[in-house]
This record gives C-alpha cells, structure tokens and sequence, in this order.
C-alpha cells in the first residue's frame, strides 16, 4: 500500500510542475473520477471554520468540508473534490491542493490520520513534513497568509438538498447540467475556476454551434463584377431569357441579308460603275 502511494505522490510531481504565483495553473481535478465510499442519505450539516473561507462538516465521521464551490475529502492520504456532496470524486494531486484546504487547523478533522497526534489543534497539519521537503519547496508559503485578507466563504450549493436518496443525480452529465443551471457562484482559486471552466465547457461542446449573424447572408461578391443570381432566382428567369432570345434571333433574321443577295447586290453596283 506505501509502495502505490509513493507512486500516486510521484505522479502527482510529475503532472503537476511547481509554476509561479502569476502563472496559469495547468489541469489539477482531471483524474479519473471514483467513488470513496462516501454515501450520505441527505445534504449534510456544514458550519464556517472560524477565520476561514471553509466549511466543515461536525455530524461525519469523515474529514469532509467544502471549499470555493466544491467539498473536499481527505482520505487515506488523498485528497478528493467534487461539485455535489455525494460524489463522484475526483483525486487531486498534492501540488495543487487550495492553500486554504491545507491551511485548515488539525481539531476540524472528523479523523484525523494517526499521524496527526501530537500536533497542534489551533495550527494546520504538518503537510511540509509528511509530504517532504520536494513537496515544501514547490509549495513554500503555504502555511504564511494575513488572515485579514482571507476571501469570504462560498455560498453554499443549497439547491442540492431536493437531491436525496433516489433523487440524487448519479450521472456525471447530469450533475454538470444542474449545477450549471442552479449555482451562479464564480470561484477565485486557479484551480477550483479551472475545473468549473472545463464543466461547463464539457457541456458547451455538446451545444450546436449558434447561426452567426453572417450565416443565411449571401456572400460578397467583387465590386467590378455583377451579383450571380441565386439557383431560385435562375429557375424564375429561365423562361424569360428563353423569349427574349427567340426575339433577338427574329430581329436579327430580318436585319441581316442573306449571303446570294449580297453578292447579288454587288454585281449591281459594279455593273453601274
């Protein structure tokens, strides 16, 4: 069991390369989505975490909480998000984890690991040393912050209590198209904001592309040329044309002599010279 998560924490390294404050955050919450054996009946009971933009949950045995639109499991050593409390879950890497998730004090874990004795309860775990100093070195500051300046907690998703039991969307589509339709909330984390782009994105994707305003237009035509008629409109004129070349033949029959009457012509004029 080490062995897997030592290579859950290198791939974590691997895919999720230390970028600096300013810089955009690649993909964090893509991984395969899972179940975690959370199985809540109904919308559990969630209370600000004093000082913190996060929720817990005090009713579970669970180290649950939500955090900037999402809720937050850690498990086995892992950390899991999902848009609805009841999953699917989403495994994230440790490089990405919100400051704010790892800045949560010890005493608001519902289980704390066995590792965690002995630690401060005011005073969040000691990420730095359980995941090494690889990991402290690309996550440095994470437990400096003024607190002062910490974001208001997210609004909580309460449109998902009608979704209990039975009525609980099960499908990843789904899901995606309620919470689009019922939580207007836009988070400020790179990488809670990523993950909501790519959802709704994944929905749009499934939209038909809307008629731009030049669609159904015809197309511009060169200004030293004439507009071709449309099909329609060369159906209309066809029999038009097809007289007015009838017209033209008869008035050029008339206007034009023949070949022998020419010839005949000219033998008069050369006679009369």
């Amino acid at each position: 069991m080490l062995k897997i998560r030592h290579l859950f924490f290198v791939l974590g390294l691997l895919l999720y390369p230390a970028t600096p404050s300013g810089a955009q955050v690649g993909i964090g919450i893509g991984l395969p989505h899972v179940s975690i054996g959370i199985n809540l009946p109904v919308f559990p009971h969630l209370v600000v975490v004093p000082g913190y933009p996060v929720y817990y949950a005090p009713r579970l045995e669970a180290n649950y909480f939500f955090y900037d639109g999402m809720y937050w499991v850690y498990q086995d050593d892992y950390w899991y998000a999902s848009s609805w409390y009841n999953g699917p879950w989403w495994l994230v890497g440790p490089e990405v984890v919100p400051v704010f998730i790892l800045r949560i004090p010890v005493r608001y874990y519902r289980r704390p690991p066995a590792y965690f004795h002995g630690w401060r309860h005011d005073a969040p775990p000691h990420w730095n040393e359980h995941w090494g100093r690889e990991w402290e070195h690309r996550r440095s500051g994470w437990d400096r912050w003024d607190r002062r300046a910490a974001p208001k907690p997210a609004p909580l998703p309460v449109y998902q209590r009608q979704y209990s039991k039975d009525r609980y969307p099960k499908q990843v589509e789904q899901q995606r198209e309620l919470h689009n339709q019922k939580y207007r909330y836009q988070p400020h984390d790179p990488v809670v904001r990523q993950h909501f782009q790519e959802q709704r994105r994944g929905k749009d994707a499934q939209r038909p592309t809307p008629a731009s305003p030049q669609q159904g237009r015809p197309q511009a035509q060169d200004r030293g040329q004439p507009p071709k008629p449309r099909l329609d409109q060369r159906k209309q004129q066809t029999p038009d044309s097809h007289e007015q070349e009838k017209r033209q033949q008869g008035k050029d029959a008339t206007r034009k002599p023949k070949k022998g009457q020419d010839q005949d012509q000219d033998r008069d004029q050369e006679r009369g010279r």
